[in-house]
Parts: structure tokens; sequence; C-alpha cells
């Protein structure tokens, strides 16, 4: 293991602070997108019970509703995936500048892919998030029949 002094470790630490950010904040987005999650098996709970016991005329609406929850639901479970993703490939990309800088390797393409990766997977979360926003804003007119 090469010896490492604590001038030469600060650097390294300096430039790792950003991606542990990044970290706390996707972490802040899943910990939101969990909960959305969360309401919406909980209200899609609450129609299948209404459905079981409502009038016919009633099941329409409520058969709308429910799809609108599944996609909701799937929406968010891919915006999960993607945030996921985004927070293993920065973790990921922390061990790795540690460890280039350790062992002296000047691998800066590694360290960009990763990266690169990680954003992506970001942006592809944050958008299925507001595709799942527009969904529970046509669920809002469904329900109060503005459609």
């Amino acid at each position: 293991m090469p010896n490492v002094s604590i001038s030469e470790f600060v650097p390294i630490l300096q430039i790792a602070i950003g991606p542990v950010i990044l970290i706390s904040g996707v972490g802040l987005l899943l910990l939101s997108m969990t909960n959305r999650l969360g309401r919406v098996v909980d209200r899609s709970r609450f129609l299948w019970r209404e459905l079981r016991e409502s009038a016919s005329d009633d099941r329409e609406a409520i058969n709308i509703q429910l799809t609108i929850l599944s996609k909701r639901a799937k929406l968010i479970r891919l915006a999960i995936i993607f945030a996921s993703i985004s927070l293993l490939l920065t973790a990921t990309l922390i061990i790795v500048l540690f460890i280039t800088a350790l062992l002296n390797l000047e691998d800066v393409w590694l360290i960009i892919i990763l990266f690169i990766g990680c954003m992506l997977s970001l942006i592809a979360s944050l958008i299925l998030f507001i595709m799942d926003i527009n969904q529970s804003l046509i669920a809002l007119r469904v329900e109060t029949g503005q459609s």
C-alpha cells in the first residue's frame, strides 16, 4: 500500500465532497419518491375497496383512477430504480477517485464514464418523476369530473 501524506490526501477529499453532496441530494429525492409510491399504493387499496362496494355507475370512474394509479406506480418505481442507480454510480465514483489517487493511476475515462452515467440516471429519474406528477394531475381531473 502506498504511503500517502495528509497534504496529498486532502485534495482527494476535496474532490470527493461533490459526489458525497450528490448522494445526500439524491437520497432526499428517493425519500420523496418512496413517499409518493406509498401514497399511490394506499390510494389504490382504498379505490379497490370502493370498487367492490360501488354501484355500477361509479365503477368506470374508479377503474380509470386505478389505471392511472397503476401507471403512476410504474413511473415511480422506474424513477426510484434510476435514482438508486445514480447513487450506486456515485458511490462507485467516490471509491474510484480514492483508489486512483492512492495508486497514482491516471484513468480519467473511468471517472468520466461513472459521472456521466450518474447524471444520466439522475436525469432519467427526474423525467419519470415529472411524468408521475403529470399523471397525478390527470387523476385529479378525473376525480373532480374535469376530464
